[in-house]
């Protein structure tokens, strides 16, 4: 269920054109205990995520209107919101675009209710853990800095637009400096995940990371994990 009967209920706003899965979709959300309100286009869903400000977004790509990629970045643009885009193309492109964009994870077509609930209810623990006020807390690794209260990343004194989860990504590596953390270990820690069945999820989250706070602070130890790099 997607919560204790005293907390609070949790909105989730699935946007799919295609009826069935939509309909689908959210009986088994409704089924996990969250409020689910529907939209079928671009153009809808901007204005429900405006009007509704839902807890998770439920995101198809391929949408009437304009495209589930343009969604996100209105949507992001507004106001934060995890996001879980759909694809019908296991494009690594158009992954690395959507999570470019604001998407925080993303389910290829065909998949099993199963998997989007927990990926769901993921989403939603972490946004509901990073909205809790922080102490603040500076980190600082050479020229790089990371505030942890204000979620904010600098580097050279320019700061790096990152999404949520590249924040949340960023911060446990700073937190393990020159450790190499498993793919398996940062998909239960960061992603909140209980099995590794999204490795590839992490490699398109570091791509990302790196493209944004250049390539020479996240070494790669094949076939284990990831490190942040810094000087001791």
């Amino acid at each position: 269920m997607a919560g204790s009967p005293d907390a609070p209920q949790r909105r989730v706003l699935v946007v799919e054109d295609e009826r069935t899965i939509a309909e689908a979709v959210a009986a088994r959300l409704r089924a996990e205990g969250f409020a689910v309100d529907l939209a079928a286009d671009g153009p809808g869903a901007v204005e429900a995520a405006r009007r509704l400000r839902p807890d998770a977004i439920v995101l198809d790509v391929m949408l009437p209107g304009f495209d589930g990629l343009e969604v996100c970045r209105r949507v992001q643009a507004e106001r934060p919101v995890p996001i879980l885009m759909l694809t019908a193309r296991d494009d690594e492109t158009d992954l690395l675009v959507g999570l470019a964009v604001g998407a925080d994870d993303y389910l290829t077509k065909p998949f099993s209710m199963r998997e989007l609930t927990a990926r769901v209810h993921a989403l939603v623990r972490r946004a509901v853990r990073n909205a809790a006020p922080a102490a603040p807390e500076l980190l600082r690794f050479g020229d790089l800095e990371i505030n942890l209260s204000e979620r904010r990343v600098l580097r050279a004194g320019v700061e790096a637009r990152l999404t949520p989860t590249e924040f949340d990504l960023l911060a446990h590596l700073a937190a393990h400096p020159r450790t190499v953390l498993p793919r398996e270990r940062l998909l239960a820690d960061v992603w909140g995940w209980a099995d590794a069945s999204g490795t590839r999820t992490v490699d398109s989250h570091i791509k990302g990371l790196r493209r944004k706070i250049g390539a020479d602070l996240i070494r790669t130890v094949h076939g284990v994990g990831y490190a942040l790099e810094v000087a001791r």
